[in-house]
This record gives C-alpha cells, structure tokens and sequence, in this order.
C-alpha cells in the first residue's frame, strides 16, 4: 500500500493526522455515549437486565481480536481511504442503530459492528501516522493523533450525559451517527492511494525475503519485546478506569468538601475522568514532541512507567483526598505518556519491519490485555484485600517493564545488524 497526500497538501505532514484525528473523534462519540448512558437508560434499549450491559460495553473488544489480523490483511491490498471511509459509514449505521433498535440480540449485532469499524478505523489512523511521519517527528504526530482523537471520548460521555435526559437516547444516537457523516469528505479529500504489497514503502519484510525468515526479518527481538509490552500496560490502565468509581466510594463515601463545593463520589469519579481527556490533546502531543529529540523514547518511557508505578502503589491507601487525587491524577497524566510512547515506539519498530504485520499484532495485543484487564480486576477483588493485591501487583509489573526496558548493548547490536537504525536511538 503505498498512499501520498494531494499536491497541494505535500508541504504539511500534519495535516493527514489531524484530518484522521478529528475523523476519528467523530466516529467515537457514540461508543463513548453508552458507557455514561446505557447503564442508566438500558430500559429504554429494550434490554432485560443489567447483565446485558455489561455484556454490550465489553462485547466490542472480544469481537477486534479474532477480526483485526483480517483487517490487516485487507489493508494490504485495500487502499487507505476506502478502509477509513468504510469505518466511518459502519460507525455512523451503527450509532444511528442504537436509536432505531431495540433489544439485546439487535445491540449485540451494533457493537460487534462496531468493532468491526473500530479495527478499521485503527490500523487506518496508525498507518496513516507511519505514513507521514519520519524519526524526526513520528512521536509528535503519534500524540497529536492520540490527544485530539480522544476529545471524541470527552464530547460524547458530556453531550450524552447533558442531553439524553432531555431528548433521551433515540434522538442523540440518531443525531451522534448523522454527525459522523461530516468526516467522510474530509477522507476523500486528504487520502489518496493505491495498492501495493509494499506497505507504507516501509515494510522491509518483502524486500528482505532472501535475507533470512519471518523470525530475522519480521518477528526480531525488539518487535515482540514491544507487543509484550503493549499486551501488559493495556491490561494495567483498565485496571484504575475499571475501579475508579469503586475506590472512591470505599475511601470516601461520605460526600466531601472540596475547593469550596460538596462533592459526592460519583461527582468526583466524573471530574477526575474529564480533567484527564481534557488534557489529552496537551499532553499527548507534548510528550510525543519531546520523545523525538536526540535521547529517544526510552528515558521518557521509562520514567512514565516509574511515575505510575508510584502512583499505583498509593492509590489503595486511604490518604487525605487531596493526596489520592493527585497520585490519581499523576497516573493519569503518566497513562497519557505511556499510551502516546508505547504507540510511537510500535510505529518505530513496525516501520522498520513490516508495518501491517507489526502493527495488526500490536492492536490484537492491546486489544487483549483491555478485554483481560476488567475480568482480572474483579477476580481479584473478590479475595481478602483484593485492592491491594491489584493495586500494588499493578506497580510491581510496572516497576519490572521500567527495568525490562533498560539500556541493553546486546539489543541494540542485534537491531543495528538487522538494519534496525532508528529503534536503535531508541534502545
């Protein structure tokens, strides 16, 4: 696949991966909506009980495992443009099928569908940022992408939360996937391509078939070493989104005063929650700048890791509240860094290799470890000081990938014989 911006558009490399962002936050307005409405507004879905919920929210990331290897295999010959225009047509049906359909059966089709466009949405935004980007500047456009991307996420959970209990839920998800529309033209007007086996004019597997097989060429130590990494960091952010509301309401029950207003439990999970997507477009794009520069993405990884480490090792303490929010909030903002790097740091080695193959594994893993993440948490809660035991086993894992991720000579000499240059400033 080999895919260039139009003529006049050659000049500015940001452009694709702010067009793909905000495409991106369109399409997540829906998906974002339920999570703050279903569980409340379930009758009204012509679901039976709650179980079903839980079942509906989860069942998208179960159905991306089995589908996203397909996808990666379709976007070798299936041009850019046609796989993003595709992801938002079935995000857009799939919103508008959450106001015209009623019951389980008919929601469990939607959000397999939606899984569906979400994988194709994915591996599209991530081809794109490989794309038009070089070493230079690949982890600024990776948090770019990531920031503004998850602005959908904070416009849906607060337009839902705001308006479905005025116009209820039909009319905003009628409304939600119309509006999703909007990202179509700007898809056919900054992507363009053909198709070519050669991904990206960075998928060196091809080139390399008589140089050695899959395992030298493809499968290398670092591109495994990164997609381990993945499947272990997405399995421990679910961890704090998954109990964050459970965490408050065992620590302080009681509605409590804070910068001179009564605020409940719930009222301070929300809080917590926006100022997090909030600075996403900040942040990302921040720390993305500053893991270009000459010492790597490593060091700032790292430390990421050590910060949130520490943080999760104070969050099952009942400290004074100003304390715990603020270890909360630095995880958050460590989060923010670890998801912005880890995804520039399987750009690097992907780009390297075979972008679709590394990336499709990547995505399968962090799909993985988020469907796993919730099930283990509460597994775990139900034994004696299950908190702790998550909490600090949580930190414990953290500490170990800092570690695990540490200068290592015989990785970098492995990489730079395998003509791994980039990853190399990197390791």
């Amino acid at each position: 696949m080999n895919f260039t911006l139009r003529k006049g558009y050659q000049g500015n490399r940001q452009q694709p991966v702010t067009v793909i962002a905000i495409v991106t936050a369109l399409c997540l307005l829906g998906d974002s909506m339920l999570y703050i409405v279903l569980p409340i507004y379930w009758k009204e879905a012509g679901l039976t009980a709650l179980w079903e919920v839980g079942l509906l929210l989860s069942f998208n990331r179960f159905v991306r495992l089995p589908i996203t290897p397909l996808i990666g295999l379709l976007y070798r010959k299936l041009p850019l443009r046609a796989g993003l225009a595709f992801a938002v047509l079935l995000a857009s049906m799939t919103t508008v099928g959450y106001g015209v359909l009623n019951g389980f059966a008919a929601w469990l089709v939607l959000r397999c569908l939606w899984g569906i466009a979400w994988s194709f949405l994915r591996m599209g935004s991530y081809l794109t940022v490989i794309r038009y980007s070089d070493d230079s500047n690949r982890g600024h456009l990776m948090g770019r992408f990531n920031g503004i991307s998850r602005l959908g996420s904070l416009v849906g959970m607060l337009a839902g939360g705001i308006l479905v209990p005025f116009t209820g839920m039909d009319a905003v998800s009628v409304a939600f996937g119309l509006f999703m529309l909007a990202g179509l033209p700007y898809v056919a007007l900054h992507i363009t391509g053909t198709t070519d086996r050669t991904a990206n004019g960075g998928d060196n597997s091809y080139r390399q078939k008589g140089r050695g097989n899959l395992r030298e060429t493809v499968w290398t130590k670092p591109v495994m070493k990164i997609i381990a990494t993945g499947l272990l960091l997405f399995l421990i952010q679910t961890v704090l989104t998954s109990t964050l509301s459970l965490l408050i309401e065992t620590h302080y029950a009681q509605p409590m005063m804070l910068i001179g207003m009564i605020v409940t439990s719930t009222m301070l999970s929300g809080v917590l929650q926006a100022v997090r997507w909030a600075w996403e477009p900040f942040l990302a794009s921040l720390f993305g700048r500053w893991s270009d520069g000459v010492k790597g993405r490593l060091p700032l990884f790292r430390m990421a890791l050590i910060v949130s480490a520490a943080g999760y090792a104070l969050i099952p303490w009942q400290l004074p509240v100003y304390v715990w929010c603020a270890a909360i909030l630095f995880v958050m903002a460590a989060s923010t860094a670890i998801t912005t790097l880890l995804d520039a740091l399987a750009s690097d080695v992907a780009r390297l290799s075979s972008v679709i193959a590394v990336m499709t594994a990547f995505s399968v893993a962090a799909d993985l470890g988020s469907a796993m993440g919730p099930m283990l948490t509460y597994l775990i809660l139900n034994l004696p000081h299950g908190i702790m035991y998550t909490y600090m086993g949580s930190a414990i894992v953290l500490v170990v990938l800092a570690i695990w991720h540490r200068s290592n000579a015989q990785l970098v000499n492995e990489a730079s014989q395998k003509n791994l240059g980039p990853f190399e400033k990197s390791q």
